[in-house]
């Protein structure tokens, strides 16, 4: 957990680590558009590509579980507002979309499989989604949490377009 001697220099932390973890969620978000539109050119470095992926998602979501989600939720406690209970609750709808990320990345965990890569477009199409509603929790758990200390973080669309 980060430092939490001055409850201001905490929420700065916060806010550092809320921005460097909404900067990883853009380049995943690019970077599983960039998996189909690879796929479609049936480009040779598509294994590559995929493995590259599989790992940044897997970052991503290991950094909500294990640092992003508990400083958001120390914040709001710091702060005495009685929000870390809705905090939790936000954690919940979460698991579901933490399994579809673990299956896509089962899948490609040999990412030089052909009837894997060859179902990578249907496989996208269905993590997609999933991954829209986890921004989507994730951002309201931001809002909630942190925002609501006089910060904006969240911003740009997290919407995916279908590949």
């Amino acid at each position: 957990m980060l430092a939490q001697s001055v409850p201001e220099e905490h929420r700065r932390q916060v806010d550092a680590l809320v921005q460097r973890w909404l900067q990883e969620r853009q380049s995943l978000i690019v970077l599983m558009m960039s998996l189909g539109d690879a796929q479609q050119r049936h480009q040779g470095s598509l294994p590559e590509r995929v493995q590259a992926f599989c790992e940044i998602l897997m970052d991503y979501v290991s950094a909500g579980h294990f640092e992003v989600y508990d400083e958001l939720l120390a914040e709001a406690e710091q702060r005495n507002e009685g929000r870390p209970a809705s905090g939790q609750e936000l954690l919940s709808p979460l698991q579901a979309t933490t399994d579809a990320v673990i299956r896509f990345n089962d899948i490609y965990e040999d990412a030089h499989d052909e009837t894997a890569l060859a179902r990578l477009s249907r496989e996208l199409s269905l993590l997609g989604p999933e991954m829209e509603r986890r921004f989507e929790i994730e951002d309201r758990m931001i809002a909630l949490l942190h925002d609501s200390a006089g910060r904006t973080t969240v911003s740009g669309d997290t919407r995916l377009a279908q590949p």
